[in-house]
């Protein structure tokens, strides 16, 4: 097993990365605010703290992934990389691409620390590169059109039942009051 190192920034109590469930291919990152929490309106682009450096250990990188949880409230978390050599704090960009502000609250697991090997390469220019069937090709060019129309409908399906269910939350919130 590979051993990550981490130093925890400043006093904060929150607890390190952890893997949630036996098995997690990330390590739950969470987000650090000395005021509570943070509210990211809509178009904003913010860039969260979590508190912790790490060591990647050399031949592997840091993938920064989003939660699932986090996107179905119209945040978007960018996928970034952190080298071998970074020895700065972790942090999270994130982006509100809903139509609504959402609120973060401090300790909230927002997103995921992949730990993934990595290969490097020599690099040669060369006046050629051979030939495939594929060829110059991409963005859709391999016939998946129809396939890339259904995961744009079940997109969209799984982004309208989020609406519903945050309809449905804060029509219960409003009742409570």
């Amino acid at each position: 097993m590979t051993t990550l190192l981490i130093r925890r920034i400043g006093t904060h109590t929150l607890p390190p990365p952890a893997y949630a469930h036996e098995g997690d291919a990330g390590l739950d990152l969470r987000v650090l605010f000395a005021d509570g929490g943070r509210r990211i309106y809509p178009g904003e682009r913010v860039i969260l703290r979590t508190g912790f450096a790490v060591a990647i250990p050399l031949g592997f990188e840091g993938q920064i992934r989003p939660r699932s949880s986090v996107f179905k409230r119209g945040l978007h978390v960018a996928h970034g990389t952190i080298d071998a050599g970074y020895r700065g704090e972790v942090r999270i960009g994130v982006a509100n691409l809903g139509s609504e502000a959402v609120d973060l609250e401090h300790g909230e697991r927002v997103a995921q620390l992949v730990v993934a090997p990595v290969a490097r390469c020599e690099v040669l220019e060369v006046a050629e590169l051979d030939a495939t069937e594929r060829g110059e090709g991409g963005f859709g060019s391999t016939g998946r059109a129809d396939a890339l129309r259904g995961d744009l409908r079940a997109l969209h399906s799984m982004l309208d039942d989020a609406q519903r269910e945050r309809d449905a939350a804060r029509a219960d919130a409003d009742e409570l009051r």
